[in-house]
């Protein structure tokens, strides 16, 4: 992977990508319009796309760092679109500068880091982790 490579990803955002789909209980009320938390999915994605090819078989890459920004709301039933651009590495991060766009241009902007992770290291830390905070 070089500097400069772009991965992409895109999706019909459609109501479980919506604000609105985050409420948990009737006091909260969100627009109906692509949420961030998707947007920062949707660019998480393309950056994921674009290290499949570094990866060992029992690899995965993970989102460690995030720094976004929401330029614009997006409606119900539009093509979206992330863009990840590769940046370079640092030291065992992978840095990406990360965009979105929709048929109205672009809807966010931001930088992404990403790391390389043995996935049954990854999951047997995270069971670890939860049994001994219930002991």
């Amino acid at each position: 992977m070089q500097a400069g490579e772009k991965g992409e990803a895109a999706f019909i955002a459609t109501d479980k990508d919506m604000a609105k789909a985050l409420s948990i209980s009737s006091e909260d009320d969100f627009p109906e319009v692509f949420a961030t938390s998707r947007m920062i999915a949707l660019m998480e994605l393309a950056a994921a796309r674009l290290m499949r090819g570094i990866l060992e078989p029992n690899q995965l890459s993970v989102g460690v760092g995030v720094s976004i920004q929401h330029l614009g709301a997006t409606p119900n039933n539009t093509e979206v679109r992330g863009v990840a651009t590769f940046l370079g590495k640092e030291g065992r991060l992978y840095k990406f500068n990360v965009e979105a766009f929709d048929s109205g241009g672009k809807i966010g902007e931001g930088e992404h880091t990403r790391a390389i992770v043995d996935i049954e290291r990854l999951l047997s830390g995270a069971r670890k982790r939860i049994s001994e905070s219930q002991i």
